[in-house]
């Protein structure tokens, strides 16, 4: 699910500064993007559009699997 959020946030920002970040918690895990100030708005989109679309892609994706996945947007 990594490689996925990876691919996606890479795109949206290239050559940008940013991170990405697993952080499990028994069965729900955090995917934790960790972006720099100045490229926030790129990952969020106007009215926070395109950050609900990378977290309705992250869940469609896991929806069979075991874990349940959560998407989070931290500023650096």
């Amino acid at each position: 699910m990594v490689e996925l959020v990876e691919y996606l946030v890479a795109n949206l920002v290239p050559g940008g500064d940013y991170e990405i970040e697993l952080r499990e918690n028994g069965d729900e895990s955090d995917i934790v993007i960790v972006i720099a100030k100045k490229d926030i708005g790129k990952v969020i989109g106007k009215s926070g559009r395109i950050a609900k679309s990378i977290r309705t892609l992250v869940k469609a994706a896991s929806a069979k699997g075991a874990v349940k996945y959560n998407v989070v947007i931290e500023e650096r």
